[in-house]
This record gives C-alpha cells, sequence and structure tokens, in this order.
C-alpha cells in the first residue's frame, strides 16, 4: 500500500451521507486517488490529476489519443479508485441510442411498458472510442451530459450523482468514424492526451505486466459518500471577483482573436472556474488563484475553439497542436488580476 493511502486509511474513518470535509482532507483524499492510479498508469501525474480534476468538478473527460497509450486503462483506474457504480460503452457504428440511455420493455405479467436502464446510468461512464457511434447515438449522451437526466417516452429519469462520462477518442484513424460536433465537444470540461511513456516508465510496464496487469488487483481508496463530500467542498471553494473577471477576459479574447473562427462559449467559462476550484482543493487552498485558471486554460477551452483556415495554413506542426499554441498565448498575453484571491 503506498504512503498516501496508508495515511489516508489511518486518519479518515468512514463519511457519513451529507457529511462536510475540510480542504486539508480533499487534498489527502485526491492525493491517495492519484497515487493508487500511478501504481498503473506511470509517468502521466497531469494526465491522472488533470482526470481527477474534472471528477471532483462534477464535469466529464474527453481522453483524445493515439491508440495504445493507456486511455481506457486511466479511466478504468480511476473507476477502480473510487467505490462507486461504474459502466463502460464500447461505442461501435452499429450502437443506437436505446443502447446508451435504455429502452421501455413490455411487461406480459402487469401488461405496460416497463423502463430498462441502459449503461448510463452509473456514477461513472466510461466511453471507448466514442467518435465510432453515429452522430444520432452520440447525441443521446447530450442531455445526460448537460442536465443528468435521461427523457424516454414523456418520462424523466434523473441520474444518480455524481454523475461523469469519460470518454476516448482516437484523433488519427479516421475511417469508420464521425467526428464529435462543437456542441458535443463543448459538454466536455477538460480535453487531455496521454503522451507515450518515458523510456524509464515503458521498461518497468514490460516488467509488471508480462504476465498480467496491474489493473486487476487495483482496490478503491475513496468511498461514494467520501467522494460526494469532496465534491461539496469543492463547490465552496471561494472566487474572487478579480478571478471571474480574468475567466471571462480569457474566454472574452478567444471569441475576438484573429486565429479563431469560433471562440469559448458561456459555458466554458463556467466550467473553466469549477475546474479551478478543484484545482485549488486538490492543492490544499479554499480560494482559487489566477494560477489555477491558467493551469487549466488549455485542457479546459481548446478542445472548444475552431481555428481559421488561414492559421492552419501558416502553423508550423512541429511546434505542437495549433490550438495549445493559441491558448497559451491568450493566456500569457491576459493581464493577470492584481486584487487579493482570498476570502475577506
Amino acid at each position: 500500500m503506498s504512503e498516501a493511502v496508508a495515511a489516508v486509511g489511518e486518519t479518515r474513518g468512514p463519511v457519513a451521507s451529507g457529511a462536510t470535509l475540510s480542504i486539508d482532507a480533499v487534498g489527502s483524499r485526491a492525493a491517495a486517488i492519484v497515487q493508487n492510479v500511478e501504481t498503473v498508469i506511470a509517468g502521466k501525474r497531469e494526465a491522472v490529476t488533470a482526470a481527477l480534476t474534472v471528477v471532483l468538478a462534477e464535469g466529464h473527460l474527453l481522453i483524445e489519443d493515439v491508440p495504445g497509450v493507456g486511455k481506457t486503462m486511466l479511466a478504468k483506474a480511476l473507476a477502480r479508485s473510487v467505490d462507486a457504480t461504474v459502466s463502460r460503452i464500447q461505442f461501435t457504428p452499429d450502437l443506437l441510442p436505446s443502447d446508451v440511455t435504455g429502452v421501455s420493455v413490455f411487461d406480459q405479467a402487469s401488461r405496460k411498458f416497463e423502463f430498462k436502464r441502459g449503461p448510463v446510468f452509473a456514477n461513472l461512464v466510461i466511453g471507448d472510442e466514442i467518435n465510432r457511434a453515429s452522430p444520432k447515438t452520440q447525441s443521446a449522451l447530450l442531455e445526460c451530459m448537460e442536465e443528468r437526466q435521461v427523457t424516454a417516452d414523456g418520462t424523466t429519469y434523473r441520474l444518480d450523482a455524481p454523475f461523469t462520462v469519460v470518454a476516448t477518442q482516437n484523433p488519427v484513424e479516421m475511417e469508420g468514424t464521425y467526428p464529435l460536433p462543437e456542441a458535443q465537444r463543448d459538454r466536455f470540461m477538460a480535453r487531455i492526451s496521454m503522451g507515450y511513456p518515458s523510456s524509464a516508465d515503458e521498461l518497468a510496464m514490460l516488467a509488471t505486466r508480462e504476465t498480467s496487469s496491474p489493473i486487476d488487483d487495483l482496490g478503491s481508496v475513496v468511498g461514494l459518500d467520501e467522494l460526494r463530500a469532496m465534491i461539496t467542498a469543492v463547490q465552496h471553494v471561494f472566487t474572487s471577483q478579480p478571478v471571474k473577471e480574468y475567466a471571462v477576459e480569457l474566454a472574452r479574447t478567444t471569441r475576438d482573436d484573429r486565429q479563431l473562427r469560433l471562440g469559448a462559449s458561456p459555458r466554458a467559462t463556467l466550467q473553466l472556474i469549477r475546474a479551478a476550484k478543484a484545482h485549488a482543493a486538490m492543492h490544499g487552498r479554499d480560494f482559487v488563484l489566477p494560477d489555477d485558471v491558467d493551469a487549466l486554460a488549455v485542457p479546459v477551452l481548446a478542445h472548444r475553439l475552431v481555428p481559421t483556415s488561414r492559421a492552419l495554413g501558416s502553423h508550423d506542426r512541429d511546434s505542437g497542436p495549433l490550438i495549445d499554441a493559441i491558448v497559451r498565448r491568450i493566456v500569457g498575453e491576459t493581464p493577470v488580476p492584481v486584487g487579493s484571491a482570498r476570502r475577506n
């Protein structure tokens, strides 16, 4: 057992439903989750931390990268680290919306239609290769992700909280895929990439996974009530007016930038602040700093933006993704607020 996990186990007891946690407790439990996931996903702390940030901010995560770098493994490891309900959907071209949300089935005994809940009714839903599903099936997630409910045959069914979708997609192999529309991408709080492991991490992987997978022995370190208490604590993290104005200015600047034909939506601004609050809590602070906003600007904003054709044509591909570079430039050019970030 890792030191962080052991320390949390020694200092905490069961958290009752509706209980509150201190910011220090949120930080220690978050560290335990990260360290637990890192026993499976080595050398990717930034990606693991970003994924947990989205969960604590009650958002949805899109993991986009080439095959074989651990996208699904990260989602599964995160799910196993939290004792919550988990479901997995393998998206394919023939998947129907009812295969995701559920379907009404006629019950011969009662002579009534009974709604059979689909895999979306879980605390953490893993959507593997989401861009392989048809646009109609992708759209079935829109209501679930935004309003946390499913409407079928005129009846609305609420999804249990917390509810997070962790979806993966391959940006390289385009045959047989349906790119996510802007409305769908905007539902995701953040998009991250895994990247290739270092040589040392890849060698370590070969040594530990020749006969079995470490995820088979991965257990939970945080219960469902604890996770809910962590999310509640994050919601109460203080955000000063200057920091809010800073986030609004970043989003507004993307809408006026010459290299972009589609800027960040108001939903993006709201989710940027929510993610920043989770980032602050994970670092043991009950207030948001501009640094929290800066740290999350690329993962929260970049996937929502659409560059102009001229910007794409003049971009040097060797310098990295164009959208990421534009967001970093905007962050660098936007004045940082001088006002206090602490609660008065």
